[in-house]
């Protein structure tokens, strides 16, 4: 039994792999198309450059990558989104040997070493779900080559809402099915009224509703990832900031969720 599985049982910690495989029938060129946008808007031609995705989560990322001719590396604590890594290199990018898919954990120094330092250092939505946030930031820090780049993105720091945030999640991967279900249901239900009134300002208006979400995400999957994401730890943009550039970093990007819900995202340069 993986560690992840242990805490899962343990009550500890989501089942993030779980989650990523009922994604995976989802994933078709559109979605492809839109992880390939986001990579190039945030860190331009990463033709031939060496890509490391730390928590590659279902992969959709390293694919995206690999498609962007860099030479990939993915890795996972949760062995079940190892799985779905490999499941999509098999279904899009079968015997490529430029894209490596590996179990390993970003608070895992000696693995880390192992791996050598990388052009780009890709980790969406995944550190703060480690356990022990800043190490896990001051971990992948040390993979990124000398003028290589880092993008990472972290749960924003709400203060008083954060901590209610924390004791939902926790509740969730504490409870069984039916806990789980009335806790996605209910939280869905608070984000449907909260976003009411812009959806009657865009029908007035005349705008067309949205189609899907942003990176190719799936509303219903990034909802239960969200209610159950456990582990769960938050920071500021300064903070994070500031830990980077000690350690020798300069801000290239930075997209803040305006001090509401979400992530903050960052790509560094070294």
């Amino acid at each position: 039994m993986s560690n992840a599985t242990a805490e899962i049982d343990a009550g500890e910690r989501f089942a993030f792999g779980d989650n990523w495989a009922r994604f995976l029938s989802l994933v078709d060129d559109r979605r492809i198309q839109a992880a390939e946008e986001s990579l190039r808007d945030n860190l331009g031609d990463i033709d031939g450059k060496t890509f490391v995705d730390v928590g590659c989560g279902s992969g959709l990322f390293s694919l995206a990558a690999r498609n962007l001719g860099a030479r990939v590396l993915s890795f996972d604590f949760d062995s079940a989104s190892v799985g779905c890594a490999i499941e999509l290199r098999r279904r899009f990018r079968a015997d490529d040997d430029a894209w490596r898919i590996e179990r390993g954990s970003a608070l895992d120094r000696d693995y880390l070493a192992s791996l050598g330092q990388f052009d780009v250092v890709y980790s969406w939505g995944v550190l703060h779900h480690t356990g022990d946030m800043w190490s896990a930031v001051g971990n992948v820090t040390e993979l990124v080559a000398p003028g290589g780049q880092l993008f990472i993105s972290l749960y924003n720091d709400q203060g008083m809402a954060s901590r209610v945030w924390r004791r939902i999640k926790h509740s969730y991967v504490q409870g069984g099915p039916g806990r789980q279900r009335v806790l996605v249901c209910l939280v869905g239900a608070f984000f449907a009224f909260r976003s009411l009134p812009f959806r009657v300002y865009r029908r007035l208006r005349g705008k067309p509703r949205p189609k899907g979400v942003p990176r190719g995400m799936d509303r219903r999957r990034d909802l239960v990832d969200w209610v159950g994401g456990f582990p769960f730890e938050v920071s500021k943009p300064e903070e994070v900031f500031r830990f980077c550039r000690d350690r020798g970093f300069t801000l290239q990007e930075l997209k803040t969720c305006a001090g509401g819900l979400g992530c903050n995202q960052y790509v560094f340069s070294r």
